[in-house]
């Protein structure tokens, strides 16, 4: 079973040459994380519970200012509170950005927000612009996550309402924006909305439908998120107490049925009035909530697409909340288990690198999602050395039988700290003194081009 990796000699096992995952802590300190989110740079975003967005900044420092804060908007506590963030695809340039939240009476809340215009680590927090509320009859089963597609349209994740069972069955009722994924226009609103409604939205014609839905028969599709690479939507969607379902759909099917509260992800659960199996889509992945199990509620993640490890590219994360599992779901359905880390697990996020972080709410921590084996290219390894290894001052790069024409130093987030090109040797010295205690990773190229990644400790 694998450990969290807090000591330096742990780590220094961990991520060497075998097929494995483990963890590392990032940054702790945080009041009830639920979230978190890169704008386009090198900065961290945390969503915390109450209310309050917080910015890690590259060098890892936290930033004592919140770059929002509206706790007192919001209800929160339980499945309450500040619980989704989204940066517009131009944010660059719009400084627009999106959040989902709970008010003070419980029902959801969708709106914009836009940066100070003078302060980039902080919003306008009288910029506001209200999109989208909707009433939630329970405290429970809120969604709550917000992504932009690969179409720049925003989606929206509901749901069902809560209490136990979907009393209401309204993750079936088109009419309703619960147990659904909505999916709006946030650049041209129509209709006297503050959005517009996609024209290829499947109800989008339908004057008896909520035209928001893209999906619907979800329960509690509390995380999910794009590849943007196979142009792929997953989502993880909370089971009643027996199966946790993880889901998989192309980014253009649109109008499907995931099932419940037909179906608690492939087992029958209340069929009562329910259309025909053949038309609902069942779940590309799931495991077992129920007794005895150990878990509870599923997290859905991300597909990794960082370039720091070769062995877990292409695969996508997952974890439950109650017992601390991280697993992955292959391109084929196949799911691995790493075993149960100790953390109470509420979302993945990406960097800029789209290397992956793991929250943990009870804690108030980000950790780090680390593979087991560094991706290697082009050439033997035995042909570059690096020595001393560990180091703590300075450090050679040594190349065997070519020259060396660059070499680039690099953190685990993926953050070029040392360049060096058009060197043309065999051996080049570099000096540690910037770089903090830690491991990274060193790219180097050949004058004919070919590439090597090595591992490099720094005490």
């Amino acid at each position: 079973m694998k450990k969290l990796i807090l000591f330096f000699p742990l780590l220094f096992c961990a991520i060497g040459f075998s097929q494995d995952v483990d963890i590392e802590l990032f940054k702790n300190g945080f009041s009830s994380p639920l979230h978190i989110q890169n704008a386009g740079d090198e900065r961290l975003f945390v969503v915390e519970q109450g209310g309050r967005i917080k910015i890690i900044q590259a060098d890892g420092s936290i930033n004592a200012t919140p770059f929002l804060n509206i706790s007192s908007s919001i209800s929160s506590g339980g499945e309450q509170g500040l619980l989704g963030l989204a940066f517009h695809p131009d944010y660059a340039n719009n400084g627009f950005f999106y959040v989902n939240y709970t008010k003070p009476n419980g029902d959801t809340q969708i709106s914009r927000f836009s940066v100070d215009s003078g302060n980039p680590d902080l919003a306008d927090a009288g910029s506001e612009l209200p999109l989208l509320d909707y009433a939630q009859p329970f405290t429970n089963h809120n969604g709550g996550n917000l992504a932009f597609g690969p179409d720049g349209f925003l989606y929206i994740s509901s749901g069902d309402g809560g209490s136990g069972g979907d009393p209401g069955n309204r993750a079936q009722n088109i009419e309703l924006l619960l147990g659904k994924l909505l999916r709006i226009d946030v650049d041209n609103p129509s209709g006297g909305n503050n959005y517009g409604i996609p024209a290829d939205n499947p109800f989008a014609s339908n004057p008896s439908a909520a035209q928001e839905i893209w999906a619907y028969g979800l329960r509690n599709p509390w995380r999910f998120s794009f590849d943007f690479t196979a142009n792929n939507i997953w989502i993880g969607d909370v089971g009643q107490g027996e199966v946790e379902e993880l889901d998989r759909a192309s980014v253009t099917e649109a109008g499907l049925n995931y099932g419940w509260r037909c179906y608690e992800g492939s087992q029958t659960f209340n069929t009562a009035n329910c259309p025909p199996a053949s038309d609902l889509t069942f779940p590309f992945g799931e495991y077992s909530s129920g007794s005895g199990s150990g878990n509870c509620s599923v997290t859905g993640g991300y597909v990794y697409r960082g370039s720091v490890y070769s062995d877990i590219q292409g695969l996508y994360f997952y974890a439950d909340y109650c017992s601390g599992l991280i697993g992955t779901i292959d391109d084929a359905g196949n799911m691995q288990e790493y075993g149960n880390f100790n953390g109470n697990w509420v979302s993945f996020g990406e960097d800029v690198n789209k290397e992956l972080y793991i929250v943990d709410i009870s804690s108030g921590s980000i950790y780090k999602v680390l593979g087991g084996t560094l991706a290697t290219e082009d050439f033997n390894l035995a042909d570059v050395q690096i020595f001393p290894n560990p180091t703590k001052d300075n450090f050679t790069i040594s190349m065997k039988n070519e020259k060396i024409s660059s070499i680039e130093i690099v953190d685990l987030k993926g953050s070029v700290l040392i360049s060096e090109k058009n060197l043309s040797v065999s051996d080049v010295n570099i000096s540690a003194s910037n770089l903090n205690s830690g491991i990274y990773v060193a790219k180097i190229e050949s004058e004919n081009g070919a590439t090597a990644i090595k591992k490099l400790v720094i005490n």
